[in-house]
């Protein structure tokens, strides 16, 4: 399983001037609930949305992203 890095975007997305969800949409061309849901913790993103983060603030997906040590089996319910 991997979690988004919200740190990391918003660390990035500082470095560049926005420092609020409004700003990252706007550089970004996501909807802004949307960011918004993201640094809340509410939603992970997709592929699309990590990519067009990544690019807008030279940032690599990997970095945004964090593999956990939750397996898919645990997450399902299967012993």
């Amino acid at each position: 399983m991997y979690r988004f890095r919200i740190d990391r975007l918003r660390e990035a997305a500082a470095a560049k001037g926005d420092t609020s969800g409004y700003a990252i949409a706007r550089r970004t061309d996501i909807a802004e609930s949307s960011v918004y849901r993201l640094l809340a913790g509410a939603s992970q993103p997709d592929l699309i949305t990590a990519l067009r983060l990544g690019e807008a603030y030279e940032i690599s997906v990997e970095s945004l992203m964090e593999r956990t040590d939750v397996d898919a089996a645990s997450v399902a319910g299967v012993a």
